[in-house]
């Protein structure tokens, strides 16, 4: 049975940082993609990042570029997104999600659909206060 649980939700002030945490299990962790996706009340669900099994390639919905972070522990089954310089429109319920599609350099620009994810955790809460 495939589990990602997402952990580090919470409220936090507009400037601040928050560390997001994904364990997965039940499912070769080293041969999946890993991306953050969030949804914000009355909106789709965005892609807000993704990393390659590797850990080499990433992908960044343009609005968190050069704020956001994504890593992955593939000895800790962990995949992690640091988010500095908050803004109140982070506000979202942000989602842990695993496909077996390869996230390739050329898709760097434009990421994977989250059509294409197979896994997803149950959401965490990111508020960010003015």
């Amino acid at each position: 049975q495939v589990q990602l649980v997402e952990s580090g939700g919470g409220l936090v002030q507009a400037g601040g940082s928050q560390s997001l945490s994904c364990a997965a299990s039940g499912l070769p962790f080293g041969s999946y993609t890993f991306g953050w996706f969030r949804q914000a009340p009355g909106k789709e669900r965005e892609s807000v990042a993704a990393i390659s099994v590797s850990g080499g390639v990433t992908y960044y919905t343009e609005s968190v570029k050069g704020r956001f972070t994504i890593s992955r522990d593939n000895a800790r089954n962990t995949v992690n997104l640091q988010m500095d310089a908050l803004k109140p429109e982070d506000t979202a319920v942000y989602y842990c999600a695993a496909t077996g599609r390869a996230l390739m350099k050329s898709m760097t620009a434009r990421g994977i659909g989250k059509n294409d994810y197979r896994y997803w955790g149950q959401g965490t809460q990111i508020t960010v206060s003015s």
